[in-house]
């Protein structure tokens, strides 16, 4: 077994950009973004980097490099500042290659604030202490400063006055007994408060109701807790003798006939760049493998939205934007073989900067490994006694991050037939309240459920944006939603056995949103405006979605307006580089409109364009007692499978599989065929007819 460590962020030349246009920021880079920024006269000691991130050039630039049609674009980076004295906030951009500030904007938090600094987080226990309201309305139930830990959270918006151009967050409190309890199991609810991270004063104090703190055991890690360990279990040991599969140069991945980059971001974590699929058969005419087909330009996860469901007056505003408030890839955790990763393990080390500019590893945040995934084409035929089986692996490229209470996995799986998925895996603790119980008339509170006696689970959603921007065969695509039809009975349907599917083109940005609809089998299909398969019609990738809930807030509220693509499955788009998020560049406290909204605005062409598509997905959000006091994982996924891409099935030549002793996998036999043939005919006769009955 080995474990390759990668340094996902190895630059060359950090003053002369690095070999790849795309390339991750490198460790060198991180440090002169800081130099650069630092030595600006209006950079003081109180100044933080909110975000740091590679500010990647417009994709016709990068493929007319490739091409060698074109020079190597400059290398830029995008900064963001927060002074935390007077809350001056700067979105910067940054050229590595001159090694100047090409460009400030000051933002004014009218259209939303910078992300959430850690810094911001820490502050807020201390802040809310030397309140006395928040004191006393600890006091009144029995608890103090210093038994409780305070909970920050993004505020979302609500135009409340005091709240105008100022960085709020809003705090829910939890008892903690000892320092190795587990607090999510003890939440003071019915009381909240709203604070001013700039000037350290709580602008508003919620103290709704009184409600008693649960006292069950959140300690899932006890061993009191667990019970005796389950002894029947027998080691389940992968290996690969002779190592993986794929080779890895740098960012670059090879596996099969997939070629692509590995990426990493402070906001979207996981990036995988230009998916492409390489035919390894020589061409007829030239006698040399065909250039690499593009299937995906850049993949991500873009945003993620968990929207609460409990109106309450300490929680109607539970609205948590986990990518654009908090930066989940900062969170990202250090994966341990054995632990999260199982077999012959690929890890890459992720590079960020810190809330100083500094840069700092995340050792092992990505985690990269082959998986059997069970058969991936068989047959057994009776006319000819050709008896074939090909075993199907995939490819996993995975992270976790762990915001706040829960801990979200996200996996790219690549297959050897072409097929694409992406699944987040959700797990972690449940953000909890006090249970109110039964009404008068006996009804349960309708917004939780009842997870441990007298502790709920608010209803909630996880809704990821995928942020998918295609190249299938070019950058000519056009997307084609494709329902299945019931036909009626009539003339050519007699019998009424009939369906069809009708296809509908999206033709503009306006009437891109569409909303999944298992009744009728809906998917999209992605296909090429300029290039044909053998049978003349556009080659393709279809995007599968796995029909769930969109948003359920209702279309009026604040968070519907700053989350509208949450509110369907699809959006497409075409392609702006600017246009890199659902919910807009600047997500914390922004009152809607920015985003997915303003993508559609002006209804541009997506009929034969460059275009990307964005994807709404994830679980509605019951919670069960089994949830507790640690989540099971639960999965959320979508697939994107070839459709006309391909000319046949490209998996024809995997070879077949190590078979056990005695045992063959592939098996061509002209007297076995014969013998297998007459038995099928004899059964065939036997049913009283000489067809054979197939399905």
């Amino acid at each position: 077994m080995t474990i390759t460590d990668t340094d996902l962020t190895a630059a060359p030349d950090a003053g002369a950009g690095s070999a790849h246009p795309l390339a991750s920021l490198s460790t060198a880079e991180f440090t002169r973004i800081r130099d650069i920024v630092t030595a600006q006269p209006d950079f003081t000691s109180t100044t933080r980097f909110a975000y740091v991130g590679l500010d990647e050039p417009h994709k016709r630039e990068v493929l007319a490099w490739q091409a060698g049609e074109g020079l190597l674009p400059e290398r830029r980076a995008r900064v963001m500042l927060l002074d935390m004295a007077t809350s001056r906030s700067t979105d910067n951009v940054v050229s590595l290659t001159s090694g100047s500030v090409l460009s400030t904007t000051v933002l004014d938090g009218s259209a939303g604030q910078l992300p959430i600094l850690v810094e911001e987080f820490e502050a807020v226990g201390a802040i809310v202490a030397e309140d006395p309201r928040w004191v006393e309305a600890l006091s009144r139930r029995g608890l103090t400063v210093d038994n409780v830990i305070c909970v920050p959270l993004s505020a979302g918006y609500y135009d409340f006055p005091e709240e105008v151009g100022r960085r709020i967050l809003r705090v829910l409190a939890f008892r903690m007994d000892a320092p190795n309890d587990h607090p999510w199991a003890h939440p003071v609810d019915g009381l909240s408060a709203y604070v001013d991270a700039a000037t350290r004063t709580v602008t508003r104090l919620i103290d709704a109701t009184d409600l008693a703190v649960p006292e069950t055991s959140g300690n899932f890690d006890d061993p009191e807790l667990q019970g005796a360990p389950l002894a029947t279990l027998k080691p389940i040991v992968i290996t690969q003798p002779e190592g993986p599969s794929f080779t890895v140069d740098g960012e670059n991945v090879t596996w099969g006939n997939w070629q692509f980059q590995v990426g990493f971001d402070t906001r979207e974590g996981l990036v995988l760049r230009q998916l492409a699929w390489a035919d390894t058969r020589p061409d007829a005419a030239t006698g040399l493998p065909p250039a690499p087909r593009p299937v995906i330009y850049r993949a991500s996860i873009d945003e993620m939205l968990v929207p609460y469901g409990d109106p309450s007056p300490v929680r109607f505003w539970q609205n948590y934007f986990d990518t654009g408030e908090y930066l989940f890839g900062r969170f990202t955790n250090s994966l341990a073989l054995g632990c999260d990763c199982v077999g012959e393990i690929t890890y890459f080390d992720a590079v960020l900067a810190d809330e100083l500019g500094n840069p700092f590893t995340i050792e092992n945040g990505i985690c990269m490994h082959e998986e059997d995934f069970g058969t991936l084409w068989k047959h057994s035929d009776m006319f000819t006694g050709s008896n074939e089986v090909r075993r199907s692996r995939r490819l996993v490229i995975s992270f976790f991050t762990t915001v706040g209470n829960y801990d979200y996995g996200f996996y790219w799986y690549l297959y050897l037939d072409g097929t694409i998925e992406c699944e987040a895996k959700l797990t972690g603790i449940l953000f909890t309240s006090a249970y109110p119980g039964l009404s008068a008339d006996g009804s349960d509170y309708p917004y939780a459920s009842e997870v441990a006696p007298g502790l709920g689970g608010p209803y909630h959603q996880h809704l990821f944006s995928a942020r998918l921007d295609m190249t299938v065969d070019g950058v000519s695509n056009a997307v084609d939603e494709v329902d299945v039809v019931r036909v009626p009975v009539g003339p050519g349907n007699e019998h009424g056995n009939a369906f069809t599917k009708g296809v509908t083109r999206l033709t503009t940005e306006g009437s891109s949103g569409r909303v999944a609809d298992a009744s009728v089998g809906r998917a999209w299909h992605i296909t090429s405006t300029s290039e044909t398969n053998a049978m003349g019609r556009p080659t393709g990738y279809v995007l599968l979605p796995q029909e769930a809930p969109t948003l359920l807030a209702d279309p009026s509220s604040s968070i519907a307006k700053r989350a509208e693509f949450a509110t369907k499955h699809l959006f497409v788009t075409a392609y702006d580089p600017a246009e890199r998020y659902a919910a807009g560049d600047f997500v914390h406290q922004n009152p809607g409109g920015d985003g997915i909204t303003k993508f559609i605005a002006d209804d541009a062409s997506i009929d034969g364009e460059d275009i990307v598509l964005w994807h709404t997905f994830g679980p509605t959000h019951f919670p069960r007692p089994e949830d507790w006091p640690v989540m099971p994982v639960d999965y959320a996924k979508f697939t994107l499978k070839p459709y006309g891409f391909f000319d046949r099935n490209p998996a024809l030549n995997v070879p077949a599989p190590a078979a056990a002793e005695g045992a063959h996998c592939a098996h061509h036999g002209s007297d076995a065929g014969a013998a297998a043939s007459g038995a099928a005919a004899a059964g065939a006769h036997d049913h009283g007819s000489h067809d054979h009955a197939g399905h």
